[in-house]
């Protein structure tokens, strides 16, 4: 294993007294066995140990990002470990799509070493900011990779397509999360079957379900071009810099609130729907919703400038 990825996490020096067992330790991994109980217990003390690394500070973020430019491996592992709970929280966005929570910070630690490492700390931008995307993108693949050759009927596809379009339907009309009840009632069909349907969503990740943070971008579509133009890089380029308060500037105040908050723009940290729901006072469904109206708004103004929605957020 290269000394890249044995200073993943920056917990591993933490560990050598405990003899872990180096494959299942590397990359930030704690050891679990296979039983679900064990697996459980090695997530909470991962996660407990990650919870001693203290998030840096934008002056630190800067300080330490110049010095890793420089080529020290100190300052490299501190940043690491220092956004770790980011690539946790991340990760939980992915759940019960066919990796385990540990295989998903597993490969979402590897996008953030990718982060730390191509970071321009002068370009003014939060690290969260820049991490976000290579996180995402390295969880985005291997869950690709782990459910390309998952095949179900194309009946059994249209089925299940049909009951989620009447649960986002239903979550847009009532503002909540609809119940299996309310689904089987508006398509009049028994409870058992939405149950069954839903239950199969869930269990099988097809590489077109919505990722989380988009409902309206497939896994499919996150899969990055080899060849295209690295989004992570515009969004450091001076250019991004300058026209981006101006395209906020054209959205509503609650708008211009929940993109900022979404993507960690402005050097805000990146916030869930529940999250930024609870500060604006409206519900988890109400905020997707005004994020949709907005990226929508800010397509047009981007493509104008020759830029992609896509490569930005």
């Amino acid at each position: 294993m290269s000394q890249s990825n044995k200073d993943v996490t920056g917990v591993e020096d933490r560990k050598k007294s405990t003899k872990a067992d180096d494959s299942a330790s590397r990359r930030g991994r704690p050891p679990a066995r296979n039983n679900r109980g064990a697996q459980a217990d090695a997530t909470q003390i991962y996660l407990r140990e990650i919870g001693f690394s203290p998030l840096l500070s934008a002056e630190e973020e800067v300080y330490f990002g110049r010095k890793t430019q420089k080529g020290d491996a100190a300052a490299r592992s501190r940043m690491i470990e220092s956004n770790l709970r980011l690539v946790v929280k991340i990760a939980r966005r992915y759940m019960n799509r066919g990796l385990a929570l540990l295989d998903l910070i597993e490969e979402g630690n590897l996008g953030l070493i990718r982060a730390v490492e191509k970071f321009d700390p002068e370009r003014g931008f939060r690290f969260s900011t820049y991490a976000t995307w290579w996180i995402r993108q390295t969880i985005e693949r291997a869950i690709m990779n782990q459910t390309r050759t998952i095949r179900l009927p194309v009946h059994v596809l249209k089925e299940i397509n049909i009951y989620q379009r009447a649960a986002k339907m239903l979550a847009q009309k009532l503002d909540h999360e609809p119940s299996p009840e309310e689904i089987a009632e508006l398509l009049d069909v028994p409870i058992e079957d939405v149950k069954k349907m839903l239950g199969l969503y869930e269990r099988v990740a097809s590489v077109d379900a919505p990722v989380e943070s988009d409902r309206e971008r497939t896994l499919l579509d996150a899969i990055p071009d080899q060849n295209a133009v690295d989004p992570a890089e515009v969004l450091q380029s001076e250019k991004v810099q300058k026209y981006i308060g101006e395209w906020l500037d054209t959205l509503t105040e609650k708008q211009r609130e929940v993109v900022e908050r979404r993507f960690g723009l402005k050097g805000r940290e990146v916030a869930t729907l529940e999250q930024v729901g609870a500060d604006v006072g409206v519900t988890r469904e109400r905020v997707r919703q005004i994020q949709v109206e907005a990226l929508q708004r800010l397509r047009t103004l981007l493509e104008k400038k020759g830029y992609s929605l896509d490569s930005l957020f």
